[in-house]
């Protein structure tokens, strides 16, 4: 099958560059990439489309069809629009019913054919994909990774936002427009999880749009982990240099009696949702943990928990806190932080921590998918990771109660402590839980497992040929609808509260 995946943003290349350098290359640049390519060693053409670009500032770009090593059945297509700089994908609404789709049409025109089935990644992606289906382009199915209603709901919380504010900086109007486009005429909306469908898609900004209890309308389809990098037995060049970096951080902040003891290892973005604080606070009020294990704290970019050069000024507070708790209940010498630069440092880490027995810990206040906690897993480190959101599908059979990982309360610093404890305290179920969770990744959290999920939806929607359901109707053009305002599309009740369940 001839597939086209669409990104306009983002920007793809053989070297993955930037990949951390701007917010618009970030996972669902992985996702694509590894979806492509797991897709083209099943025999099937992948075209991925994304935006040209001719920039001294972003080099990498300019070429107008690029490939991945060993890889000949996936092609970076790269399509001009809003000129040769670099944009950031607020600034690509105007272009693309203008410029980007006409010129995916011309590019198909001239090769003389075009994909069976194409799928709109993230708001602009399914947005085009609409405007292609329009002009006699393939059927397409939506994932949209993040929505913009959520986010627009997380950053409205802090009361220094406005909604003027926010819709001008992020054009949460063009976003939102082009989420409601995108939903209601893809044949399939393709979700990581359950939760994701019934809570994301079931904001009241997308009302009218999409039924998220409708069965015909989604496919649940959970991204993978990369086992290239994500393995027990695999070593390369960073496993030995890892291992004595870290040797060199317990040695800098653990006591010298501490140094063998298993270590909790949290590693995320330092952010107030991601609860690192929970989790320090949980390792302060336990004795029995403390005596047990020493806490780990990956920090991008800080060489010890003291440093703020580079951070962000939310990055700081987490910081601070983090330090204030570790003041209050005299936690010097039982914890550290440090920084890993990449994937293949992070796996490293976990193959060294692994060795000595230690845990993964994700205590976020929710968490939509949880791909990290899966990839410590594979690698042969057992997870302690929140109950609320996609961890709860992941490490958790309901027919059988069967556990992959250990579930707590993120909001429970007591619960956090006693999962902790199930597995390097007495009860030491490491072992059980190290098998279990490698043995749940295999079986279904692998990119060739991704593939197959697309391609059977894909299958599917091309065999059926389904009607577009007639949720969402609109009459404006659709150079309007790329430049919505927020009025028009926010639900006429007002900001929307959070799902209850979600903290």
């Amino acid at each position: 099958m001839h597939i086209a995946f669409l990104n306009p943003q983002g920007n793809f290349d053989p070297q993955d560059r930037y990949w951390t350098a701007h917010p618009d290359f970030g996972g669902q640049l992985v996702y694509v990439k590894e979806v492509a390519l797991a897709l083209g060693r099943m025999g099937h053409q992948v075209d991925i489309l994304t935006r040209r670009i001719v920039d001294p500032d972003w080099p990498g770009f300019q070429d107008a069809l690029d490939a991945y090593p060993g890889a000949p059945n996936v092609r970076i297509v790269r399509l001009s629009c809003g000129g040769d700089r670099f944009l950031r994908k607020e600034d690509l609404w105007p272009h693309l019913g203008t410029e980007w789709v006409p010129n995916t049409v011309r590019f198909y025109l001239k090769e003389g054919r075009q994909p069976a089935a194409a799928t709109g990644h993230y708001a602009d992606g399914g947005l085009s994909a609409a405007l292609w289906q329009a002009r006699s382009g393939p059927p397409f199915t939506f994932t949209g990774h993040s929505l913009g209603a959520q986010k627009l709901d997380r950053l409205l919380e802090d009361p220094q936002n406005t909604l003027a504010g926010l819709d001008a900086h992020y054009r949460f109007g063009r976003r939102i427009a082009a989420e409601q486009v995108a939903m209601n005429h893809a044949a399939r909306i393709i979700t990581s999880t359950c939760q994701e469908r019934m809570e994301q898609y079931g904001h009241a900004a997308y009302r009218g749009a999409v039924d998220p209890g409708d069965d015909g309308s989604f496919a649940v389809v959970p991204p993978g982990v990369n086992l290239r990098i994500f393995d027990p037995d695999i070593r390369g060049p960073d496993d030995g240099r890892i291992a004595q970096y870290l040797e060199g951080m317990l040695a800098r902040d653990i006591d010298p009696g501490r140094r063998g003891l298993p270590a909790v290892l949290c590693s995320s973005r330092l952010d107030p949702k991601k609860n690192q604080i929970g989790l320090v606070r949980a390792f302060a009020r336990s004795a029995e943990l403390r005596s047990s294990a020493n806490l780990l704290i990956v920090v991008r970019g800080a060489e010890d928990i003291h440093s703020r050069q580079g951070l962000t000024a939310t990055e700081c507070a987490v910081l601070d806190e983090i330090v204030a708790v570790c003041e209050a209940h005299g936690l010097w010498g039982t914890i550290s932080a440090f920084s890993l630069a990449s994937q293949h440092e992070l796996a490293a880490a976990y193959r060294y921590l692994g060795a000595r027995r230690s845990v993964f810990a994700l205590t976020a206040l929710y968490e939509p998918f949880g791909l990290a906690p899966l990839e410590a897993m594979a690698t042969g480190l057992p997870v302690v990771v929140t109950r609320n959101g996609g961890p709860s599908e992941s490490l958790y059979d309901p027919a059988t109660g069967r556990e992959f990982g250990v579930l707590v309360d993120p909001a429970d610093p007591a619960d956090i402590a006693a999962g902790l404890l199930r597995l390097v305290g007495p009860e030491d179920q490491w072992e059980a839980f190290q098998a279990a969770g490698r043995e749940r990744v295999l079986s279904r959290y692998t990119w060739e497992r991704t593939a197959a999920g697309y391609l059977a939806v894909l299958e599917r929607m091309l065999a059926a040929r389904l009607p577009i359901p007639p949720y969402f109707t609109d009459p404006r053009p659709e150079n309007d609808l790329a430049a919505a305002s927020l009025e028009a599309v926010w639900p006429s009740d007002g900001a929307m509260a959070l799902p209850e369940n979600r903290p």
